[in-house]
């Protein structure tokens, strides 16, 4: 499995040492973590592990071992469950440290996943914490277990609910990860066979300001990156909205309408971004 996340066309790639690794295979977990990371070949894919919560006995050994193992080829170190801006300073101090020991030639970045409630409201200082941040993920299966919303379909939609179940928690992660200017992720869905939900799921996350969505599944690969991939239609319009802006400006006027819309400074720079993302993510992320 190892071996084959890091062929798959995704994004992102990280390595959980969490929720996934029984407490008697932590140890051993971390040295197939360090050899993977040492001897495959990523690409471009940002790679990652997801640490034990910082206040468990393991949290410390998984970020020591695997950067002392394996620390330049380590992008990022997801923080599970972070309830305080200290959790994050927690990680940030020891990567630094571990950095200066070893004589790393780049930062090791941060992710934070938000799954708490606690967690929830201090948002404001936790995305303020430490300049490795470069993510903020929503955690739905521990957040809404720490609600007392109790479900095994982690990260699926709630058909008895009226509407939009995490709409609240979501939009404070994206409009704190907007301000911070760093990326805001949607977590998992554990049905990894139904399509139609992951792309119900992930084009809400979208819409709220989402730049990608988790796979627990190679299954899921392509639903993500169908839906947070900008498409060649998109690509054509923003063109023509440019060059429809431009012809405007050219006859000295700031405003014009286009293909019924009336398109200003404004959305030029929405087209400018939609090419942007044009040429960059492919949208999912694997655990």
């Amino acid at each position: 499995m190892i071996e084959k996340a890091a062929q798959l066309p995704v994004d992102h790639v990280f390595f959980d040492l969490e929720d996934a690794t029984v407490p008697e295979e932590k140890a051993g977990a971390r040295t197939k973590v360090v050899d993977a990371l040492n001897a495959l070949d990523f690409g471009a894919r940002t790679v990652a592990i997801r640490m034990n919560d910082v206040r468990t006995r393991f949290a410390y050994r998984d970020v020591v071992e695997v950067v002392s193992g394996a620390g330049r080829h380590l992008d990022c170190v997801i923080i599970p469950k972070v309830q305080h801006a200290s959790d994050v300073h927690f990680v940030d101090h020891l990567l630094s440290g571990l950095e200066r020991e070893l004589g790393l030639e780049h930062r090791i970045g941060i992710e934070v996943l938000i799954e708490t409630t606690q967690g929830a409201v201090e948002l404001r200082e936790i995305v303020r914490a430490s300049t490795r941040t470069e993510a903020l993920i929503f955690g739905p299966g521990d957040y809404s277990l720490d609600l007392g919303v109790l479900r095994f379909e982690i990260g699926t939609a709630d058909a008895r609910y009226p509407g939009h179940q995490w709409h609240w928690v979501m939009c404070e992660i994206a409009n704190h990860a907007r301000a911070a200017g760093i990326q805001a992720i949607d977590g998992p869905c554990v049905d990894f066979g139904d399509e139609e939900g992951y792309m119900a799921l992930a084009l809400s996350a979208k819409l709220l300001g989402f730049e990608g969505k988790w796979c627990i599944h190679p299954n899921q690969i392509p639903w993500a990156n169908a839906a947070f991939t900008v498409s060649e239609s998109e690509i054509v319009r923003a063109r023509s909205v440019l060059e429809a802006y431009a012809a405007s400006r050219a006859n000295g006027h700031g405003a014009a309408v286009f293909d019924g819309i009336m398109i200003d400074d404004a959305t030029r720079k929405i087209a400018e971004l939609i090419l942007e993302r044009a040429g960059s993510s492919r949208g999912g992320e694997q655990e």
